[in-house]
């Protein structure tokens, strides 16, 4: 009898898993499959636009715009004596990426549904190479927040930003908001499998959040009796610390910090869990 061949499998199929086998190494052995899936997001968003890419330096503009005229010409809220156009890049370039990552990633199943049905792949990858699309669309509108930087320095504005917790901190946050945008955004994605009525409430919540985040005011405004009720949102610490670093201006704390990274690990932890339990049995509710 010829000897028996030596064969190794790429692919174990299994009756049963527990709720901890997540199977993150697949994400590594699919990378191939996330890049596509990047540059499909980034390609779609604006394919047949006249203006394409540059509409992501034209929406958080118009946006900082509006808050200057609004809440800063109108309202005399206070930007802690930042520049308003600086203090409102500060806040909406962060919360932007949180809130396109959560909101993009929040319907991943209903998405794709259909492709779903018809393929095996790590599912996860999915609303992971949404996040790191929309990364995409944060270093171009990131690179406005520089632009804008600079020039209140050159012309000399009471501004110091910590070049030192630049080169540090950023990379930290940046992780921090992307994982908050896609631990929500898959726990709300595989609980609307069965309760559609949260697709409706997640595109005006999210916008409602924005106003229960320190984005368009400071936190040193807030009387004391409602600082905590802000605290207890992780993007509060993260705001804050991003104002800090780049602008030298914010009631930044580590334990606030702290606070908003242990919520982001947890809550991601959380969110992938809860995916990988939803993804086996979804095709026969959604």
């Amino acid at each position: 009898m010829p000897a028996e061949l030596d064969e190794s499998w790429d692919l174990l199929i299994q009756p049963k898993s527990g709720w901890f086998d997540l199977h993150l190494a697949d994400l590594w052995r699919y990378r191939d499959l996330l890049w596509m899936f990047v540059i499909r997001d980034f390609v779609a968003v604006y394919k047949q636009t006249i203006l394409g890419p540059i509409w992501f330096f034209i929406q958080p503009l118009l946006t900082t715009l509006t808050f200057t005229i609004i809440f800063s010409g109108v309202a005399k809220i206070s930007t802690d004596g930042l520049p308003p156009l600086l203090f409102y890049l500060a806040g909406t370039t962060p919360w932007n990426y949180f809130a396109t990552c959560l909101n993009k990633t929040s319907t991943t199943f209903k998405d794709n549904a259909n492709l779903f049905g018809k393929v095996y792949f790590p599912r996860l990858i999915t609303p992971l190479s949404i996040v790191v699309s929309t990364l995409i669309q944060f270093v171009i509108q990131f690179a406005t927040l520089v632009i804008a930087l600079l020039w209140y320095l050159f012309q000399g504005a009471d501004i110091h930003p910590n070049w030192g917790g630049i080169l540090v901190g950023t990379p930290l946050l940046i992780l921090m908001m992307g994982g908050l945008g896609l631990g929500f955004g898959i726990v709300i994605s595989s609980l609307t499998t069965k309760y559609r009525d949260l697709a409706f409430l997640i595109t005006f919540g999210v916008q409602l959040a924005m106003y229960a985040t320190p984005v368009v005011y400071p936190l040193s405004t807030v009387p004391e009796k409602y600082r905590l009720w802000l605290e207890l949102n992780p993007m509060t610490g993260v705001i804050e610390a991003f104002r800090t670093i780049y602008l030298g201006a914010g009631s930044f704390s580590w334990p606030l910090l702290g606070y908003s990274a242990a919520v982001t690990a947890g809550v991601l932890f959380m969110g992938i869990i809860i995916f990988n339990r939803v993804e086996k049995t979804f095709m026969d509710t959604v």
